[in-house]
């Protein structure tokens, strides 16, 4: 698409979530002459003052707020290091001097950042029930010095997890004060801005866990520009908003997007060949205070048409005359993945806020996509064997040729820059630092040329579903090769449920040797900085996963592990924790998600990380694919991708779409001992069989001992009779339990068994035998 308007994030400002402005040329003699400059306070503790900033005076956030707002402002300091916004804190900042100063600054705005010395143990505990009235008198006073003030208030900046009172009420503390500001701001009908946001996903913007860089300054100068401005860059959307784009059928469709505040957008839907200006859906909103603005559609079902969906705004603030200094804020902003979206606007509020627009005559801004299809949309995620792509896979070259389908639409985020043993240039350790590690990409249908750089499995799983449903289907591909699971969670979840993960990655156990290894290969010796890598917790969720802005998804395919196969008990903690951060993050409590469990390889810890793996299958709407019969047990690239990819599509057929059609090879359902047998029966076990047409192999008993020895199999129905010699009552059994394993067992699908470790299920003594048994009493307790 052609659209100036929806050019690639800029890569150098996507570090910085520089919250942009895109301003109309007006010329000097144009500009009508300031009598008096605004004044802005800028009230706060040690964050406002500038602690930990070399050069505070130039790099703390207020000087850089006055560079950016220019000379016809005045932005005064009133930080005070250690002060806390309750009055029996242990420094009030009613006490300080600094008070004193704001109040005879007389301010026209007052930006106030308070709250995170509140976070103290002598203070948060004792006297948490007065901060609301604390700081709701704090705005009194403001508004009593002058009446006019126009206050904004921040949402605390972060504190890391390396903090040395993180996990010990700190955290816990930090986020029940974010909610008590919230209140403060709703109760007092002041302007809440976000000092957390653009800090939160940079942890490396930070001195030492509270106190940003100035680089964090900056993003925090950003942020109280942009809110007393109201100037957010103008319209922007999502980077997948694209020409050939697939929107999700038959549900209710958010489309997001940020845009300055009080701007009016319309999202219309036409289809390309329908004759007349009628549109298939309209719907209307107004970008909030904080940039951000959400259109629903309802729900599209024709998936025959081809469509064109256009985005309009009118900006309010483009048709005010600008105060502020254009050489200091660039014309890109950072997409925020993470906002609090504005709820759909009102038709009152949007009609009077139209009417505004018409008499001041606002500009319009619009973007055009055309080519849009309507169908079905699945991301495709995990590490290198999903990241595999078509081409080096042994069926690609008779695939490739054939491929073309204008209705299979792909969006690859390839990253830039390989984890091969080397060490990473300083340009590419600052672009990483940036979450800058995929390149810009858009949707393109399939052809040999795109097919070729996508992922095989992915390919494979979109091809059936396009050959199956008869509608259009989009993959969105992110996949990192030597990703970690806990790269692809977000940082709340982490910081709430598993912190001792984010600590000291080079020494921590928890992350697998040869990650740390890698990661520190590529980083390098350099200790002046935090610096960071896709391997690190986090970093792929912020750099993969934020980016895609909610954009509606069907479901999710996952082939993921090999960097986790160190510890099957952590990953069993971390796996879920994936799952559900992706249904938050989507607002899909029910999103499907389906997986690959790890195929066959050389490793030693394997077969315990597989049978891991299909435990987890506990988990609601979810579903496992076995690929130990594809794997190559030297190389943990086996080239062998159709089945596996074709096999996620079953999953999703026979669960999501209605299909009659088997999703599971066996999976072992119970075990039961007879004598010296094992009896061992199996869910999805209809027409057990084996692959090479053998006696099935790779089964293993074992007495209380726990020492496994081959065990004899014989198929009887769906199930499997076990036996040994040397192993009289046996308990146990194992099956596929090698790591590069041979096994065989499949059922009428021809799917192959997952491995699995179980434990025969005890008798039932009856305690009673023998006895008379009294009737039961009609009465009730």
């Amino acid at each position: 698409m052609k659209n100036l308007l929806n050019h690639p994030i800029s890569t150098a400002l996507q570090a910085m979530m520089a919250f942009a402005l895109v301003l109309t040329s007006l010329s000097v003699d144009a500009r009508p002459k300031v009598e008096k400059k605004l004044k802005v306070a800028c009230v706060g503790n040690s964050i406002t003052y500038g602690t930990g900033i070399k050069d505070r005076e130039t790099d703390a956030y207020p000087s850089q707020l006055q560079r950016m707002l220019g000379d016809a402002y005045e932005v005064g300091n009133f930080g005070r290091p250690s002060a806390t916004l309750l009055a029996h804190g242990h420094m009030p900042y009613f006490q300080q001097a600094e008070w004193n100063a704001a109040k005879a600054f007389t301010a026209d705005i007052a930006v106030v950042h308070l709250g995170i010395n509140d976070t103290d143990p002598r203070n948060w505990p004792n006297y948490r029930d007065e901060f609301v009235t604390d700081y709701l008198h704090l705005i009194d006073t403001l508004r009593q010095v002058n009446p006019q003030v126009r206050i904004l208030i921040a949402r605390l900046t972060p504190i890391r997890h390396d903090h040395h009172r993180f996990t010990s009420g700190t955290k816990l503390w930090h986020d029940e004060i974010q909610e008590a500001i919230e209140t403060v701001a709703r109760v007092a009908g002041v302007e809440l801005i976000d000092f957390h946001a653009p800090l939160y996903h940079h942890p490396d913007y930070s001195v030492e866990g509270i106190h940003p860089n100035p680089a964090g300054a900056r993003l925090l100068a950003l942020t109280a520009y942009s809110g007393i401005t109201g100037n957010y860059g103008g319209l922007r959307m999502s980077p997948l908003y694209t020409d050939h784009m697939v929107l999700q059928r038959n549900q209710t469709l958010d489309i997001h997007g940020t845009a300055n505040a009080g701007s009016i957008i319309t999202v219309t839907l036409k289809d390309k060949d329908a004759k007349g200006t009628t549109a298939l859906r309209t719907a209307t909103g107004v970008t909030d205070n904080r940039g951000n603005w959400t259109v629903r559609l309802k729900p599209l079902t024709d998936t025959k048409a081809e469509y064109v969906l256009s985005v309009d705004c009118k900006d309010v603030k483009a048709t005010k005359t600008n105060r502020t200094n254009h050489d200091e804020v660039n014309d890109n902003r950072y997409w925020p993945g993470v906002a609090s979206w504005s709820d759909q606007a009102h038709p009152t509020v949007v009609k009077r806020l139209t009417e505004t627009l018409k008499r001041k005559g606002a500009p319009l801004s619009r973007l055009t996509f055309n080519h849009v299809a309507v169908g079905e949309v699945w991301l495709c995620s995990g590490q290198s064997n999903m990241g595999f792509m078509l081409r080096q896979s042994d069926t690609g070259s008779s695939d490739i040729p054939k491929a073309a389908d204008n209705d299979l639409r792909l969006y690859n985020m390839q990253w830039r820059w390989d984890t091969y043993a080397q060490q990473w240039p300083i340009e590419v350790l600052d672009s990483v630092d940036c979450l800058e590690y995929f390149k810009p990409t858009s949707w393109t249908p399939a052809s040999p040329k795109s097919v070729a750089q996508f992922s095989a499995v992915a390919y494979y799983f979109g091809r059936m579903l396009r050959d199956s449903l008869q509608v259009p289907i989009g993959l969105v591909c992110n996949a990192v090769g030597g990703s970690p699971i806990e790269s692809w969670i977000d940082r709340q979840t982490l910081e709430t449920r598993f912190p001792s993960i984010l600590q000291n990655f080079r020494w921590n156990d928890f992350i697998q040797p040869w990650v740390r290894e890698r990661a520190q290969q590529n980083v390098g010796a350099d200790g002046s900085r935090l610096r960071r890598h896709p391997f690190m917790p986090v970093y792929c969720y912020e750099a993969g996963i934020l980016p895609l802005a909610q954009y509606p998804i069907k479901g999710v395919v996952w082939y993921q592990g090999e960097s986790n196969a160190h510890n099957f008990e952590a990953h069993e903690q971390l796996f879920p924790l994936l799952v559900s951060s992706w249904r938050q993050y989507w607002h899909q409590p029910k999103l499907p998600f389906y997986y690959v469990q790890l195929s066959s390889l050389n490793r030693p810890s394997w077969p315990w990380f597989r049978d891991s793996q299909r435990k987890l299958m506990h988990l609601p709407h979810t579903g496992m694919v076995v690929s130990t019969d594809c794997g190559d047990s030297l190389d943990v690239h086996y080239h062998h991708k159709q089945p596996v990819g074709e096999r996620l599509a079953r999953w999703a057929l026979a669960r999501n779409y209605g299909f009659g059609l088997t999703p599971s090879g066996p999976l072992v359902n119970q075990v039961r001992s007879k004598g010296d047998t094992l009896v061992v029966s199996f869910r999805y076990g209809h027409g057990l069989t084996t692959s090479d047409g053998r006696d099935p192999r790779s089964f293993e008993i074992a007495h209380d001992d726990g020492i496994f020895r081959p065990a004899k199999a014989v198929i009887e129905g769906n199930k499997v009779m076990l036996t040994a010699e040397g192993v009289k009552a046996p308990r146990y059994v194992r099956y596929a339990w090698q790591p590069f394993t041979r096994a065989n067992l499949v059922n009428s699908d021809l799917l192959p068994a997952s491995t699995f470790r179980a434990k025969a299920k005890a008798k039932k003594h009856n305690k009673h035998k023998g006895q008379k048994h009294k009737p039961k009493s009609n009465h009730h307790n």
